[in-house]
């Protein structure tokens, strides 16, 4: 093949919402293209109109936009080799299948519904699963092809497949290939309705988008001699193609919404991170090294090659993701952190917290959790009880598993009384004003801190309990202690 224009594709069909598989596709294209300063096309294969479903469309377009994968030629923007929605290319697609007729590549196909099913019915009796079709109108006559036309029957267009020989092609990934033409049916090219299959239409429209590298999922693989065939029927050079692994769940099955989410847009929805999402989709089959597990987008197209995509299928490990998530939200500046963490919380927190929340509060309380989160969506179940009034938990809290109720009330009112007075209200001056007073108690810290800590935040655990009460306020905390007071003297 001469050396040409990198032009890769992700041709994603509207018949359903993308999940990272699909999404792995685009951004493997994508960076290869961003690598090799090619062009990235985004193309819609919308002619199976049955099977679309709505919104599908958005959500694809949203699922790139949301990680950044901007499209040279497409949707939205156009180019100079549009339409690029498969809908809109139906006479193109339609005079290409009568050249096929025409050179002898293609034959039409009278076959009924019922015809079809009962042949298949018979092949899977006969255990020839491969097989969909027995070439019936393959040989028709002139005549008996004039008779059908006579009876309004609108037929079909086939590909003649080669009754004896190979189909060989080489694969960037997986290497020679070849398959025994036997084993090939002659698939439908154009539908009755005038509608083109995948088949017919991916390789008319790569060859006139002049697409260089075919790069998609591996389940492609088996359909690529056919493609192969095409290319030769029409005479054309066809492009380099690259099959990728598939992505299999943590049990080594493929992988399915039954492993959680698959869908790109519910990882946003989750909190999750548009660069920590490219990062790990990016190692989903390729690594740069055995060690590098966290790699930028701009590395990530410095090095980017198809030699280093794996043969073998990739596992989508959702703790990995995790991890990698928690690692890229602790490293945003908290300007950045604050800015993405707004919407979260708006969106997460109860009904009853007063909206707009305040961003000079949330950045109070961001230092305290940022440890502690991995996903954008953790905010608000981690920092709740920095907005929710009055707080709901178990008075039995209170008191912990050592203590009285005796004592509980002996520690918070002792903590009323000397926070009442306490002028300044930092975590340092809580700490050194707090510590006092358990030594003039004879108390032990913690049997102090912990009915305190209960009653400040509804929680036994929570981030540092003096940098948590500075940021809840004194009054606030002083309302909260009170109000714990209250639930202890209640018989």
């Amino acid at each position: 093949m001469t050396a040409r224009e990198v032009r890769v594709r992700f041709a994603p069909s509207p018949t359903g919402f993308p999940h990272v598989g699909n999404i792995r596709t685009a951004l493997f294209n994508w960076l290869f293209a961003r690598h090799t300063g090619g062009k990235f096309i985004v193309r819609i294969e919308d002619t199976d109109q049955s099977r679309k479903v709505g919104g599908a469309l958005e959500s694809i377009l949203e699922s790139l936009k949301w990680l950044g994968l901007d499209w040279d030629e497409g949707p939205e923007i156009g180019g100079p080799y549009g339409p690029y929605f498969q809908s809109e290319r139906l006479e193109i697609y339609q005079t290409h299948a009568r050249k096929l007729i025409e050179t002898g590549h293609a034959y039409k196909c009278y076959c009924s519904a019922e015809r079809l099913a009962q042949m298949r019915a018979e092949f899977a009796r006969r255990k020839e699963a491969s097989r969909s079709y027995d070439r019936h109108c393959r040989f028709l006559t002139a005549e008996q092809q004039a008779r059908f036309e006579s009876e309004g029957i609108v037929p079909v267009i086939r590909l003649k497949v080669p009754l004896e020989g190979q189909t060989a092609f080489h694969d960037l990934i997986r290497g020679d290939i070849t398959f025994d033409n036997s084993e090939l049916d002659d698939i439908v090219l154009l539908k009755s309705d005038g509608f083109p299959t995948y088949h017919l239409a991916n390789v008319v429209d790569d060859h006139l988008m002049e697409i260089s590298h075919v790069m998609r999922a591996d389940e492609w693989l088996s359909s690529t001699p056919r493609h192969v065939l095409l290319y030769e029927a029409f005479g054309w050079e066809p492009p380099l193609f690259a099959h990728l692994p598939i992505i299999l769940g943590p049990d080594k099955s493929k992988l399915s919404k039954r492993h959680g989410a698959t869908a790109v847009t519910e990882f946003r929805d989750q909190g999750y991170l548009p660069e920590a999402m490219v990062n790990f989709l990016a190692l989903l089959g390729w690594s740069l090294d055995d060690k590098t597990e966290i790699i930028s987008r701009e590395e990530l197209i410095k090095h980017f090659s198809i030699e280093r995509i794996s043969k073998t299928a990739a596992v989508f490990n959702h703790e990995k993701l995790l991890w990698m998530n928690g690692t890229y939200l602790r490293a945003l500046g908290e300007d950045e952190l604050l800015r993405r963490i707004m919407p979260a919380l708006e969106q997460g927190l109860p009904p009853s917290v007063p909206r707009p929340i305040s961003q000079a509060y949330v950045s109070k309380i961001i230092p305290l959790i940022r440890e502690r989160i991995n996903t954008l969506a953790e905010a608000a179940s981690y920092a709740d009880f920095f907005f929710v009034d009055p707080l709901d938990y178990d008075p039995a809290l209170l008191i912990g598993k050592k203590a009285t109720r005796e004592g509980a009330l002996k520690a918070l009112r002792a903590c009323r009384e000397r926070l009442e007075t306490q002028a300044e209200f930092t975590p340092a001056a809580l700490e050194s004003a707090l510590r006092a007073l358990a030594d003039e108690m004879g108390m032990k810290a913690g049997d102090l801190f912990n009915p305190l800590r209960v009653a400040c935040t509804g929680r036994t655990a929570t981030p540092p309990l003096f940098e948590t009460m500075a940021a809840l306020g004194k009054e606030r905390c002083l309302a909260r202690i009170r109000a714990a007071i209250r639930r202890l003297e209640q018989p």
